[in-house]
């Protein structure tokens, strides 16, 4: 941890005087949306990336998205200029195959909606992979994978009412692409909830099981989760009691941050990724009851976000709103309008 840093409730994003790469040692990166977005890295991404290894940093690269097993990941990574190797990445197939295994005997068959992500997690735990009802599984796993069509829903709903249990690797109802942002595990989940009326088990971010795995497998000992959703990563990290870095690489938005509850209030906050490198400013309470960061000033007036001082660091601006934000959200008051504060900034 930080010396300023905490894992308690928040009400004003933390700061830090020396840069992440120094007081954390591992660094639990999400991919899409973070890393990359589809095929192609990132901007700042790559170097960024090198940088906080040369500094020491251990990198990990924890991800809600089962559809590809981790040594393909690794190579995905290299080749983008990002080394990895295989045991550098956890997935939530991992994560839901280790739930599955402590669910039925060793050996039992599983019914799989989902890629190769999953059959090769289920097959480390000594588990079978099935695609049919026929072949008599025990349980049902399901993870993202673009080749999952009505078929594949269907049997899985099939075995659900036949009251196998199931678990779902995670509930991400989008999943940002080259083209733009399309449908997650989540939205698919939701197909088979409907037509079952079952409720899945859930192994990956935000739920224990996630960071049950990436801690046993990583054995980090300050972890700084690094993600760019706020209901997956950042609930993530608030639930396992570590600090976090949201990015706004990929589906986030500031004026979604402002609004945000407590479980989802980052520790820092940052462009990209290069925010790993550098010292984060803090926030400080002012005497009119608003709160400065980097020369800005931000207070709630009638319900409307204001800045009253100005400084250069547009982020540090965010960082004043957040402050202000979550303190009239905790008050127990809506939302606030952040919007023209947020245009003065450029967001």
């Amino acid at each position: 941890m930080t010396e300023t840093a905490t894992t308690v409730r928040r009400t004003a994003p933390g700061g830090s005087g020396r840069p992440l790469t120094e007081a954390y040692d591992t660094a639990l990166l999400d991919l899409d949306g973070v890393v990359y977005a589809g095929p192609d890295a990132i901007e700042h991404a790559v170097e960024s990336l090198d940088a906080a290894r040369a500094a020491g940093m251990r990198l990990a690269y924890v991800t809600n998205n089962a559809s590809r097993p981790p040594r393909v990941v690794a190579e995905h990574l290299t080749e983008l200029g990002v080394a990895a190797e295989p045991g550098d990445v956890i997935n939530s197939a991992q994560a839901a195959a280790r739930v599955v295994a402590e669910k039925v005997p060793a050996g039992a068959k599983v019914l799989v909606v989902g890629g190769a992500g999953l059959e090769e997690a289920l097959a480390e735990r000594g588990l079978v992979p099935v695609r049919t009802l026929a072949e008599e599984p025990l349980a049902v796993v399901q993870g993202f994978d673009p080749s999952v069509g009505w078929q594949h829903l269907a049997e899985a709903s099939f075995a659900i009412q036949r009251g196998l249990p199931w678990v779902a690797s995670n509930l991400d109802l989008t999943v940002p692409q080259a083209r733009g942002i399309a449908p997650g595990n989540g939205t698919l989940v939701a197909a088979v909830r409907a037509a079952t009326g079952v409720e899945p088990e859930v192994a990956g971010k935000p739920l224990p099981p996630m960071h049950r795995e990436t801690v046993l497998r990583t054995g980090a000992r300050r972890p700084l989760v690094v993600g760019d959703r706020l209901d997956t990563d950042i609930e993530g990290a608030f639930n396992g009691g570590v600090d976090s870095l949201l990015v706004f690489t990929g589906v986030t938005t500031p004026a979604q941050l402002l609004a945000a509850p407590a479980e989802h209030r980052p520790t820092y906050l940052s462009a990209d990724l290069r925010g790993l490198l550098v010292p984060h400013s803090a926030t400080v309470g002012q005497p009119d009851g608003g709160f400065g960061c980097g020369g800005w000033v931000a207070v709630v007036q009638d319900g409307e976000l204001r800045l009253t001082a100005t400084g250069e660091d547009r982020w540090d601006g965010l960082r004043a709103l957040c402050a202000a934000a979550w303190t009239a959200l905790d008050a127990g008051g809506e939302p606030v309008d952040g919007r023209k504060a947020l245009a003065e900034l450029g967001f």
